[in-house]
C-alpha cells in the first residue's frame, strides 16, 4: 500500500497489544494471517498522516467511514501476534475525548458541532450492535502517561538512535522491528509479554493503595489494568514513544528511562522510604515537564 506522504508526524505516542492469531474468529485470523505475510504493509506513520487528511476537506471527515482493514504485525517466540488498528474505534473514542482538551472555539473551527453530533450517533449506533469492542492501541500526545510505564522495565528499553535522516520521512515499519525502520529513523519503545505487564499493575496498585488513598496514577492503573485483561494472556504489551522521538534531542532520548524512575518509585513506596520515592517523581516530573514545554512552544 503506498505512503499517503512522506512527512513525519510527530507527538503522538502509543501503548500496544498484539493478540496471537488463535485470538481472533476463525474468519478473521484467516484474513491476518494472510496480511502478516505481506511485504508493503503500512506503518503508524501512514495512519497518522490518513487521519490528518480526513480534517483537509470541507466539512471534515471527523471518522473514518469504514473501519481500518490495516494492522502491525509482530512475531513473539515464533507466533505472530497481530495488533488491528481499528482508526473507526479510536477516532470515535478520540472525538468524545477532544472537548476536554481543546478550548471550544478551536474545537469547532476544526470539527463543526454539526460533524461532531453525526460522528456521536454513528457511534452510538455502531456500540449498540458491537457492546464489547475494544482498541487495541491507545494514544496519548506529547506525553507518556505515568501508568503506561508500570507494564514494563527498563531492561525491556529498546533505543536506538538513527541517523538523523528520519525527518525526511522514516518511521518504524508496520511490525514495528528496528530493521523496518526507514531513513534511519529513531525509535525508543518498550515490550513485554502481557502476564508480565498484569503482574506488574497488580503490584503496582498494591504498593501505591498501600501508600495513598487515591490519585490520578492508581486510577489511570487501574483503568490500563481493566484494559489489558480483555485480551488473549500470550498477546505482547509495546509502549511506543512513536513519533515523539522527532521532536526530542537524541541526549533526552538516551537519557530517558522513565520506566526505571517509576519502578524506583513504586518499589520506594512499598518499603516506606517516602524520600527515595520523591526522589524518582521528581526526575520523571521535571523530564515530562521539558516535553509539555516543548509542546506549549509549538
Amino acid at each position: 500500500m503506498p505512503k499517503v506522504s512522506s512527512v513525519v508526524v510527530p507527538y503522538a505516542t502509543y501503548l500496544r497489544v498484539y493478540e496471537p492469531l488463535a485470538a481472533f474468529p476463525e474468519q478473521e485470523r484467516g484474513y491476518w494471517a494472510r496480511y502478516a505475510r505481506r511485504p508493503d504493509r503500512p506503518s503508524y506513520q501512514d495512519e497518522l498522516r490518513r487521519s490528518l487528511a480526513d480534517l483537509l476537506p470541507t466539512p471534515p471527515v471527523a471518522v473514518p467511514v469504514h473501519e481500518s482493514r490495516d494492522a502491525f504485525v509482530a512475531e513473539v517466540d515464533g507466533v505472530v501476534c497481530v495488533c488491528p488498528w481499528r482508526t473507526r474505534l479510536r477516532g470515535w473514542q478520540a472525538l468524545g475525548e477532544l472537548a476536554e482538551e481543546l478550548p471550544a472555539v478551536v474545537l469547532d473551527a476544526v470539527l463543526p458541532p454539526l460533524v461532531r453530533r453525526q460522528a456521536a450517533q454513528d457511534y452510538e449506533r455502531w456500540l449498540a450492535r458491537n457492546p464489547d469492542a475494544r482498541p487495541w492501541i491507545r494514544t496519548a500526545t506529547w506525553q507518556v502517561p505515568l501508568n503506561w510505564f508500570v507494564l514494563v522495565a527498563d531492561e525491556e528499553r529498546e533505543y536506538v538512535k538513527g541517523t538523523g535522516a528520519a525527518a525526511a520521512g522514516g518511521g518504524p515499519g508496520a511490525d514495528g522491528d528496528h530493521e523496518d525502520f526507514g531513513g534511519g529513523a529513531p525509535s525508543l519503545r518498550y515490550r513485554t509479554p502481557m502476564v508480565q505487564a498484569r503482574r506488574r499493575v497488580a503490584r503496582g496498585l498494591r504498593a501505591l493503595r498501600d501508600a495513598v488513598d487515591e490519585g490520578p496514577l492508581i486510577d489511570g492503573l487501574v483503568d490500563v489494568g481493566r484494559w489489558l485483561e480483555e485480551f488473549h494472556p500470550r498477546s505482547l504489551v509495546e509502549l511506543d514513544y512513536g513519533g515523539l522521538v522527532h521532536v526530542l534531542p537524541a541526549g533526552d532520548l538516551e537519557g530517558d528511562h522513565s520506566a526505571a524512575d517509576v519502578a524506583e518509585g513504586i518499589e520506594a513506596l512499598r518499603r516506606g522510604d517516602g524520600a527515595a520515592a520523591g526522589e524518582a517523581y521528581g526526575r520523571l516530573v521535571e523530564r515530562w515537564r521539558a516535553v509539555r514545554d516543548r509542546r506549549s512552544a509549538n
